[in-house]
Formats: C-alpha cells, sequence, structure tokens
C-alpha cells in the first residue's frame, strides 16, 4: 500500500511541477504578442514595451539562484508556498495595472515569485523520482512546461483580440492555487541544512551587477552608448559581476558555487542551458513582433505563426529523457545545439528572402531540437552534485537559463535598435549559438555520462 501510495503521489507531484513550470514559461511568451496592444493602451515606448517582458526575465535570473540556494538551508516547502503566493497575487495585479510603472512594478514581484519556485520545482520533481526514471520524469515535466510556453503566443493572441490583454495574467491564480494545493498534499521536505549561512553579499552583488549590465546594454541604443549613465551602467555591471566572483571563492557558503565550475561538463551544460533560453526569446518575441509589424498579422495570426514551435516538443520531449538516461550528456546535447543553430539560420534567411517556408521551417526545426537543449544537460547538472547541493544546482541552472532570455533580450533589443533589421537579431543570435557549440564539443567528454557523480 505504502507504495502504491508513493507510486500515486509522485505522478500528481508531476503533474502539478509541469504545470507551474508551465505557467512561469508562458508568462515569458504570452505576452510577446500582446506587446503592441499594451503598448497603445498605456502609452508606452518601444523600449519600455520590451522591459515588460525583459524586467520579469531580469529579476527572475538575479534571484533564482538565491531560491535554490535558501531550499537548501529552509525547506523547500516553505519556499515554494511563499513563490506561489507571491507569483498569483502580482499576476492579479498586473491584470489591473493602468500605467507602464504599475505593469512593470508587477511584473517585477512576478519575477521574484517565479524565481522562488522556478529551481525549487525542479528539486520537488528530481528527489521523487529514483535516479534511473529521473530523465523519463525530467522529460514529461519539460514537456509539460514546453506546451505551456509553446502555446504562450497563441493563448496571448486570442485573450487579446476576444477578451483583453489582462486576461494574461488573470489565468494564473487559478493554477497557483491548485498547485499549491497538491504540493502541501503529497510533498514532504527532506532535512535540509539548518546549520548553513546565506550568502546575502554574494545576492547583492549578482543583482545589482547584473541590473546595471542588463540597464546599459538596453538604454544604450536610445541613449546613445557615449551617455555618462550608459558607460557608468555598463561599467558598473561589469566590476560588480567580477567581485561577486571573487567574493564566491571565498566565502564557506556561497550564494553559487563557483567551484563547480571547474567540472567542464558541468560548465558547457550551464552554457547550453543558456544558448537555448537566448534562442528561444529571440524566436518568440522578435518572431512575434516580425509577424506583426512586417506581415501585419493580428496577435491572433501572429500566435498561430509561432505553433510550429510546439507540436514535435510534444512527442520529443519525452523521447530526450529516455535518451539523456541511455546516451548520457555529449550526444543529445551537441546534436540538440546543431540543430538549433541551423532553425535559427533557416529563420534569417527566410526574414531575409522574404520565404515564410523556410521561416516556418526553422521554427518546426528548433520545435523538434529544443528538448535537447534542456533536459540532457540539465540531467547532467543535477547528477554531478550531492543531494545536499540539488537546490544550489538547480539555481545555477535556471540562473544561466534565464540569463540566456534576460540577456539575450538585451542583445536582441540593441542589434535590432542599431540595424532595424530582424534578420540581423537572428543572424547574431546564430553566431552565439555557434561558439558555444564549439566550445561544448571540446568541454563534454564522450564518457560524460549523467550517472557520473564529480567530486
Amino acid at each position: 500500500m505504502e507504495t502504491n501510495a508513493h507510486d500515486r503521489s509522485r505522478w500528481w507531484i508531476l503533474g502539478a511541477m509541469g504545470a507551474i513550470l508551465g505557467v512561469i514559461l508562458l508568462d515569458e511568451t504570452v505576452v510577446s504578442v500582446a506587446l503592441p496592444t499594451i503598448r497603445a493602451e498605456l502609452g508606452l515606448s518601444r523600449l519600455d514595451a520590451h522591459w515588460v517582458v525583459n524586467i520579469y526575465l531580469l529579476v527572475l535570473a538575479c534571484f533564482a539562484g538565491a531560491a535554490g540556494r535558501l531550499g537548501d538551508i529552509l525547506g523547500i516547502r516553505l519556499l515554494l508556498s511563499a513563490g506561489l503566493i507571491i507569483f498569483g497575487l502580482s499576476s492579479a495585479l498586473g491584470g489591473f495595472a493602468e500605467s507602464g510603472f504599475a505593469l512593470l512594478s508587477a511584473r517585477a514581484v512576478q519575477g521574484i515569485g517565479a524565481a522562488l519556485i522556478f529551481p525549487l520545482s525542479l528539486v520537488v520533481l528530481i528527489q521523487s523520482f529514483d535516479e534511473k526514471e529521473r530523465g523519463l520524469a525530467l522529460g514529461l515535466y519539460g514537456g509539460i512546461g514546453t506546451v505551456f510556453l509553446s502555446m504562450g503566443p497563441l493563448v496571448g493572441g486570442l485573450l487579446t483580440e476576444y477578451l483583453s490583454w489582462r486576461w494574461i495574467f488573470w489565468v494564473n491564480p487559478p493554477i497557483v492555487l491548485v498547485v499549491a494545493l497538491v504540493a502541501w498534499v503529497f510533498w514532504q521536505d527532506p532535512p535540509h541544512q539548518k546549520e548553513s549561512r546565506f550568502d546575502t553579499k554574494g545576492l547583492v552583488l549578482l543583482v545589482a551587477g547584473l541590473a546595471a549590465l542588463v540597464f546599459g546594454i538596453m538604454e544604450g541604443p536610445d541613449r546613445g552608448w557615449a551617455q555618462p549613465e550608459v558607460l557608468m551602467a555598463l561599467s558598473a555591471g561589469l566590476a560588480l559581476l567580477v567581485l561577486f566572483v571573487r567574493t564566491e571563492r571565498r566565502v564557506g557558503s556561497p550564494l553559487i558555487a563557483i567551484s563547480l565550475f571547474a567540472n567542464p561538463g558541468f560548465a558547457a551544460s550551464n552554457m547550453i542551458l543558456f544558448t537555448a533560453q537566448f534562442g528561444k526569446i529571440a524566436l518568440f518575441v522578435f518572431g512575434a513582433s516580425y509577424f506583426q509589424s512586417q506581415l501585419g498579422f493580428s496577435p491572433l495570426i501572429a500566435g498561430v505563426a509561432l505553433l510550429p514551435i510546439a507540436f514535435p516538443q510534444i512527442f520529443v520531449a519525452p523521447m530526450a529523457g529516455k535518451v539523456a538516461d541511455k546516451f548520457g550528456t555529449r550526444g543529445p546535447s551537441l546534436t540538440g545545439t546543431t540543430l538549433g543553430t541551423i532553425a535559427i539560420l533557416l529563420v534569417a534567411l527566410g526574414m531575409h528572402l522574404d520565404i515564410a517556408m523556410l521561416i516556418y521551417s526553422g521554427y518546426f526545426l528548433w520545435g523538434c531540437c529544443v528538448p535537447f537543449l534542456f533536459v540532457p544537460p540539465r540531467r547532467a547538472i543535477m547528477s554531478t552534485v550531492p543531494k545536499t547541493l540539488h537546490g544550489q544546482a538547480s539555481g545555477i541552472s535556471m540562473t544561466f537559463q534565464l540569463l540566456g532570455g534576460t540577456v539575450g533580450m538585451a542583445l536582441g533589443s540593441s542589434v535590432f535598435a542599431i540595424t532595424g533589421s530582424f534578420t540581423t537579431v537572428f543572424c547574431f543570435v546564430a553566431a552565439f549559438a555557434a561558439c558555444v557549440l564549439a566550445y561544448s564539443f571540446v568541454s563534454l567528454a564522450p564518457d560524460d555520462q549523467p550517472g557520473r557523480t564529480s567530486h
């Protein structure tokens, strides 16, 4: 009876964690097709509209690592519950926003809630399944999340066109409530490190450094790269991040264990996650903008045009987990990164030649390969650290993934502001992905199996 109860509980947990991951990912993409409408209704500039996406990603990236570390110290259940409450309430407030400032403020708070949920949902999942089934669980978890993410533009288009853009935020609280109930019924915390200290200095340096750097990158094209405030932001951001790395090397209980990056496989896997998120944001945000501004699509039709990303992932994501269990990291990750780079190049070529079939082919290919950009690297990352550091490893992987989105959004916005060319934006993303592919080819050893633990 106990075994049956455990079997039932872990599948309930898988469904709940997949659903909340889906809602968080949905909030990355659901806004993309609504941006022109939000911009017109609230009187936002083009750059302000991009901040509606990026302030969520930036806050999420800044605090995801902290949430993972706090989960190791305070316990997962408490922080997960707090994150669900914050996310649900801020989503509701975002829907009631009557100004750009109110909406940006709600999105920032929403990012804090998501930062608590995102890494901890992964830890809950990992600790609910035996190692031999983790690849399958991660594949299904990622598959559920990916379906939500990929349906974001369609959902955003439907709600914006037939109801209001405000409903893209109001759909979140009911889902959050259901997930909270499942978590409280089926999840109990394992022992955690109550004696550990939290690295407050590291958190302050990380948040300040990333915020200054992203602000400088995004504001540079509009304000001018030579303006004092832009130069100060870029310089301060880089200096604070260098100081953050130096600080983390010295403290006993760091926010991010820099020493983990001595493992080339760990470092390369995180860079693949960074690149995957970079490409995803470009395809959804700049793709939706291209369809509406260049092709004259409505929000709904723009959402439909992005659907070729969605359908392949439903079938490929579980398979990616099984492949990771069987073959490890190197082959699946390199294959996914190679195909992802080709997919983005196809989109760029299609936009340059004005051939829709090339664009859609690139989107479909990306949908086929993207589970291999997320599942095998994440499986490897979690398998290279002891169980007591799962929260931190999860936080690091989520931080790198989300940094790919926020830095990618900032760089993409800057490239577009300078060139006015969607093709150039996607060529830039493809060039970055090719560099990460070369680095991963060197860093992921042939015998880099997920089950191995580094010491």
